[in-house]
């Protein structure tokens, strides 16, 4: 569709202008590390109080930089990223090197790609908002002043406490295709397939594909009947039903919302 991919150029120039810069070597050694923690170089870009790019290579738009992500985002390199596979991850990250650096966990969420990122096996280019979360109370500018860390991170499960599972859907969608973007979903956070059901007294439930980011599609061409129920599955093999939650009459460009949140 012309339209997927006028936005599949845009966020591509999000995420290819980051700025990854040349990173240290990734010197702590294993006995510094905390268990159950890995190691991981660090950049941030866009500007120093803001959430990197708006929305990024993931389609999340202005959303990151509202809670519940509050610009606490990042773009990942290709192993966090996973050509769109990574989208709406979340990690711990901290760090301990610099005399900035607090020590105290942050926790992220995968929004972004940076492409050029691979002067370790994986780097989070981090958005200026959090990466100056990883610093002493009054020393964010200062660790940004930095540029360049090393840090620690582990996977963490995604909670958004309050907040609705959401589906955007895609302004060029119509009664033969259907495409929506999907954002806090809670538990791992990741949607690794997605299959729709269309109304009542269907029985089967049709694959969806990834287009870009976290926005998946389906066409048909003999149409779709709403309303539609979306099944989503995380990379851990758990499954998310929300029943009924594209109504009958839906429009393109409109969010949807279901009290359903967790993978189970």
């Amino acid at each position: 569709m012309p339209h997927f991919i006028t936005y599949f150029l845009l966020f591509s120039t999000f995420a290819i202008s980051c700025s990854c810069f040349n990173p240290k070597n990734l010197n702590v050694s294993k006995s510094q590390l905390d268990s159950d923690w890995s190691l991981a170089g660090a950049t941030w870009y866009g500007n120093s109080n803001g959430a990197g790019s708006d929305g990024g290579a993931c389609g999340y738009t202005s959303s990151v930089e509202q809670p519940p992500f509050s610009s606490l985002v990042t773009a990942g390199g290709p192993s966090l990223f996973k050509s769109g596979k990574g989208c709406g991850a979340c990690y711990e990250v901290k760090c301990t090197e610099n005399a900035a650096c607090s020590g105290n966990p942050v926790t992220v969420v995968i929004t972004d790609e940076c492409p050029g990122c691979v002067s370790e096996s994986t780097h989070f280019d981090m958005s200026g908002t959090s990466f100056g979360a990883m610093a002493v109370s009054g020393k964010a500018n200062q660790l940004r002043d930095d540029g360049v860390l090393n840090i620690q991170y582990r996977r963490v499960e995604c909670k958004y406490p309050g907040v609705s599972l959401t589906f955007h859907v895609d302004s060029g969608s119509n009664p033969n295709y259907f495409a929506t973007l999907i954002e806090y979903e809670g538990g791992e956070g990741v949607v690794s397939s997605a299959e729709l059901k269309q109304a009542l007294d269907s029985d089967s439930w049709l694959p969806m594909q990834e287009s870009w980011g976290a926005v998946w599609k389906l066409d048909d061409a003999f149409g779709l009947k709403a309303p539609f129920s979306l099944k989503l599955t995380d990379d851990s093999g758990k499954t998310l039903v929300a029943n009924n939650v594209i109504p009958a009459g839906w429009q393109p460009g409109n969010t949807y919302r279901s009290a359903v949140g967790n993978f189970v």
